[in-house]
């Protein structure tokens, strides 16, 4: 009779736990390379939200992806349910214009935005580069396929009416791998649309003489008036060795995007993690230390708001 009931017994817990993880919802949130701010802003965002699994059977995970572009492509093919993409991506692929010509993503749905991107240009110091038309003829690592900063610069390259075959190198290198390219002389130059202060940028400051090089003139001016998504910015001096002045360029927002295929209670779960620890969430990367709740749920939106999002803003009164 005791063993009737024992087995009875490990079979009901059996079938309990088999329900709970029936019950249990897996996410995943697509970032960037593994030194840059949006793999931090995915790693933090899954962080927060798993704190909570307990009560909402929520489970996240942010895997190193190729960026902004492959992000939202991932998102498009159902591969990944959120990601962090630059705010001229997600507005070029919701309007299909630039690289998404012809292939709008009409499901593409805001979420919030985070820190500022400046568009950062790394020089050795050695390599006689003052100001960014003196890349011409130098060997600069323009950025892995798919990546946010490879579409900027030739966002840039094409404002300038140039092209890549007008450097002497133009290597497709990861930001993970630029620094070590820069340091080991592989090339005189790399870009970077990131946060700052930034691991990859540092790391390249610190392992040979380098400098931030000013990204202005005509076609940026052009650039800036023309596109909502893009700003004037500055690097504020002294976040890098060598490197005690501001430097002058221009930048995007990061912005948090999804599908409307993701339900509502999903998105509304991810983002009340966010803002129900929002102080938290501020002190996982210096590159979030000055967000404020109004910026983040504004600026650099141009996809509409997914339902989810839009019902925590309206029950905090940030929104109507």
């Amino acid at each position: 009779m005791k063993f009737v009931k024992a087995t009875a017994f490990a079979a009901a817990a059996t079938l309990l736990a088999q329900g709970a993880a029936a019950q249990e919802r897996f996410i995943t949130i697509g970032t960037g390379g593994q030194t840059g701010v949006y793999f931090v802003v995915g790693q933090s965002i899954c962080r927060l939200v798993n704190r909570g699994t307990a009560e909402h059977n929520l489970k996240c995970t942010a895997p190193s992806t190729g960026g902004s572009i492959a992000n939202i492509n991932a998102i498009k093919a159902g591969d990944m349910d959120m990601g962090v993409a630059q705010s001229d991506w997600q507005y070029h692929a919701y309007n299909g214009s630039s690289q998404f010509e012809g292939d709008a993503f009409d499901k593409l749905r805001a979420v919030f935005s985070v820190h500022g991107e400046p568009f950062t240009v790394v020089a050795r110091a050695d390599a006689g580069i003052e100001n960014f038309e003196d890349l011409f003829g130098k060997r600069v690592n323009v950025g892995n396929p798919g990546s946010g900063q490879r579409a900027t610069m030739d966002v840039v390259l094409n404002a300038m009416d140039k092209s890549e075959d007008d450097f002497a190198l133009a290597s497709e290198l990861k930001p993970a791998e630029q620094s070590a390219a820069l340091g080991d002389n592989k090339v005189d130059a790399i870009v970077y649309t990131v946060g700052h202060p930034n691991g990859s940028i540092q790391e390249a400051t610190s392992t040979v003489d380098a400098k931030l090089v000013n990204v202005t003139g005509d076609a940026i001016d052009t650039l800036i008036n023309d596109n909502p998504y893009y700003a004037k910015a500055v690097i504020p001096g002294g976040l890098y060795k060598g490197n005690d002045e501001d430097t002058t360029t221009f930048g995007v927002k990061a912005t948090f995007v999804t599908s409307s295929d993701v339900p509502d209670d999903v998105v509304y779960t991810v983002v009340s993690a966010v803002f129900d620890n929002f102080d938290r969430f501020k002190g996982l990367h210096p590159a979030f230390a000055n967000l404020t709740e109004e910026d983040m749920i504004s600026a650099g939106l141009s996809a509409p708001l997914h339902p989810g999002a839009e019902k925590y803003y309206k029950e905090r009164g940030w929104i109507e």
